[in-house]
This record gives C-alpha cells, sequence and structure tokens, in this order.
C-alpha cells in the first residue's frame, strides 16, 4: 500500500526547493542527476526529476545558475550547473530569509509546547 504525501510537508517543500538547489551548488558544480539523487536522498525533501529540472531550468534563465558539459568516465557527456555571482546573491538573501523564518517558528513552537 503506498502512504499518500502529507499534503502540509508537500507544500513547505515548496518554499525550500529552490533554496536547497542553490546550496547544493555552492560548494562544486554538480551535473543534473547528481542533483536529483542528493534532494531525493533526504528524507525531509524527497524532491523527483520532476520537479528538480524545471526549477534548474527556471535557475538557468534567471542567470543564476551557468551549465558547462563535460566528458564522463562512464558514458556520454553531462551538463554540469555551478551557480552564478548572481546566483550567490541569491543563496545569500534566501539563506539570511530561511534563518529568519526558521527563527520565528522555533520560537512559537518552543513558547507553545
Amino acid at each position: 500500500m503506498t502512504r499518500e504525501p502529507d499534503p502540509h510537508a508537500t507544500q513547505l517543500r515548496k518554499g525550500v526547493v529552490e533554496l536547497a538547489v542553490l546550496g547544493l551548488l555552492a560548494g562544486e558544480p554538480r551535473y543534473g542527476q547528481q542533483i536529483v539523487d542528493q534532494l531525493a536522498g533526504l528524507p525531509g525533501l524527497a524532491l523527483t526529476a520532476g520537479t528538480v529540472y524545471p526549477l534548474v531550468s527556471r535557475l538557468l534563465k534567471a542567470g543564476d545558475i551557468a551549465s558547462t558539459w563535460q566528458e564522463s568516465p562512464v558514458g556520454p557527456p553531462r551538463k554540469y550547473y555551478r551557480l552564478t555571482p548572481q546566483g550567490r546573491a541569491a543563496l545569500a538573501s534566501q539563506t539570511a530569509a530561511w534563518r529568519q523564518v526558521r527563527g520565528a517558528i522555533d520560537h512559537i513552537l518552543k513558547e507553545n509546547s
């Protein structure tokens, strides 16, 4: 029996997907399937390719990330994505906003539990 996803968790994830992708790319360039696999492997996110690739496309168009093709040791070339300076600024801004919201929610939950 397949368990239905929690609609509350789904809604919360929608708000942080872009931050998660930018955060992953802050460390080093990654190819698309790496991004999908890493995000899918985090229980709180559990994102799919159908969510990640459209977001990556939008970030490319917005200029927050850039891509380059690189040879792969195990198959065809792969498209790697990296943050641009604009993307680093977006990451910093979104990180500050995330910390502020998280702090406020943590405070509310602590005070009322």
